[in-house]
């Protein structure tokens, strides 16, 4: 299984409320099949209108691990490939002021670990990130705080799902193999499976 505790990288600061799922992944890269390759259309039709200006094309941020956004993000329709897209472009976590709850639920399936502090901590690690993009960033969701620089915060995160980050259960799959033992010997013992 895999747990999610503490989560090291730069940031990528992303200014501005209410961004839904749908200027996350403009709908048309749904068809696909897989999310292989989602991460390159991340944010495209805002890239586009930015003409490189985009924190998601600034080179300065191209390997940034944790993201922060502000209020209501991933808001709109429930597509996972939302989170599916940010993932795969590299980040690992995500601090803001709120997020949508499906967007939320999404993220956690995933493993991906969204936490929540006051606009004005936000404010202050997107200016930090502005002014000093290789700064360093720590989420410990242990102690719940994030550290950007010297800069530190608390942060808050429902504690069943903060539960199920830091123990693995995120990982049904992980769990799955975890328990294979378990598993082969309950299916044993049911009168309509055979092998």
């Amino acid at each position: 299984m895999s747990q999610r505790t503490i989560i090291k990288g730069t940031g990528i600061p992303l200014i501005g409320n209410d961004i839904d799922t749908d200027r996350i992944i403009p709908a048309r890269f749904l068809r696909c099949v897989t999310f292989d390759g989602l991460g390159e259309q991340v944010f495209a039709d805002d890239r586009i209108a930015l003409k490189g200006e985009h924190p998601f094309d600034l080179p300065q941020y191209q390997k940034a691990k944790i993201l922060v956004v502000n209020a209501n993000f991933g808001c709109g329709s429930s597509r996972e490939h939302a989170p599916q897209a940010i993932a795969r472009w590299g980040i690992e976590a995500i601090v803001g002021e709120s997020f949508a709850e499906i967007f939320f639920g999404n993220c956690l399936t995933m493993g991906i670990p969204c936490v929540t502090t006051s606009s004005g901590n936000i404010k202050s690690i997107q200016n930090l990130l502005h002014g000093n993009p290789d700064i360093s960033m720590t989420l410990d969701l242990e102690t719940l705080k994030i550290q950007c620089g010297h800069y530190s915060s608390s942060v808050k995160m429902d504690s069943g799902a903060r539960s199920m980050l830091t123990t693995g259960k995120w990982d049904t799959c992980g769990l799955l193999t975890k328990n294979i033992d378990q598993i082969k010997a309950t299916a044993t013992k049911l009168p309509y499976l055979t092998w």
